[in-house]
């Protein structure tokens, strides 16, 4: 909870959540609380929380940020994610509900991820992909207007392994032996992302460009944000 109100603060309109939503028992109870923490839509029915949410930006405009589980190769039981991701934008249609919508599509497979941006063109903003902790370089607009990348990256420490300090890891994966708990990397933090700018007039994707700050990868800014 503590992290959640950090990130509002910290500027964030919302968050979105993935397969570990309830590794911290606590979620299952403060999510009730928390408005603008999105879960996946497509959990078992009776699941706390919401899986989207209608954010007033700091420009005033209204985004609606939604959040769904893919299921390939993953381990959650979780509902179909298409059905639901369509019931959920027809609820709520671009232009007419929201200015922008943006989906954050949590799934190993990026063939799943591909369908599911597919699947939205043309009525969201964005379809990003997430999971992975790796950002792909994959990242364009889709025939129907809709931003896509397959993965917009991990924010953290990247040298480590997705996220993870290194050693414990490698004892792992190279003798198959466990000997300590996993424990976070604490390195400098590289800041991984995905950034479009839509059209007012139909809120569909108008640039879109990769997200790279600080740490240790190459760095990128998009020229939108500077005026190049």
């Amino acid at each position: 909870e503590a992290i959640y109100h950090e990130l509002i603060a910290a500027g964030a309109d919302a968050v979105t959540l993935g397969n570990h939503s309830w590794d911290k028992k606590e979620a299952l109870t403060f999510i009730e609380r928390a408005p603008r923490l999105v879960r996946p839509l497509n959990y078992i029915p009776g699941a706390p929380g919401r899986g989207s949410a209608l954010v007033e930006a700091k420009n005033g405009q209204r985004a609606l940020v939604i959040n769904a589980l893919g299921r390939l190769f993953m381990m959650d039981p979780v509902n179909d994610p298409f059905g639901l991701l369509d019931e959920e934008i027809s609820a709520c249609p671009l232009r007419k509900d929201a200015d922008a919508i943006v989906v954050d599509f949590h799934c190993e497979a990026s063939s799943e991820k591909l369908v599911a941006g597919y699947f939205c063109d043309g009525r969201v903003s964005l379809v990003a992909g997430t999971h992975t902790h790796t950002p792909t370089a994959d990242h364009r607009i889709l025939p129907g207007g809709t931003a896509y990348i397959t993965d917009a990256g991990m924010t953290g420490d990247y040298e480590s392994v997705i996220g993870i300090k290194k050693e414990e890891m490698l004892r792992r994966l190279t003798t198959g032996i466990p000997s300590g708990r996993f424990e976070a990397a604490d390195g400098t933090a590289t800041i991984c992302g995905i950034a479009v700018e839509t059209d007012d007039r139909t809120g569909l994707a108008l640039r879109v460009s990769p997200v790279r700050m600080g740490g240790i990868l190459e760095q990128i800014i998009p020229q939108f944000w500077t005026g190049t």
